[in-house]
């Protein structure tokens, strides 16, 4: 019983799966060229991975949602979606 415990356990660990996760805030500013995108929360978020997720109508003042996939200790794994909120 003991041997099932400890392989439970251990495979528990192995298979940590990614956590999906939102945030959201106003636009401060929005960089085209660059696809950099600064919240209201100071918080800078590189778009170029999300690439055809970006609304072309995104700008400044506009509240956003962005859904991402967690990788945990090391921040941001996949930008899942990114939508402009109705104010």
């Amino acid at each position: 019983m003991r041997l099932f415990s400890a392989i439970t356990i251990l495979g528990s660990i192995l298979v940590t799966p990614a956590l999906a996760d939102t945030t959201g805030g106003v636009v401060v500013a929005y960089d085209r060229v660059d696809h950099v995108l600064v919240l209201d929360d100071r918080t800078v978020w590189d778009l170029a991975p999300a690439g055809d997720l970006v609304p072309e109508e995104l700008s400044a003042g506009d509240k956003v949602s962005i859904d991402y996939d967690s990788a945990g200790d090391n921040g941001v794994g996949v930008i899942t979606a990114i939508s402009i909120d109705a104010n």
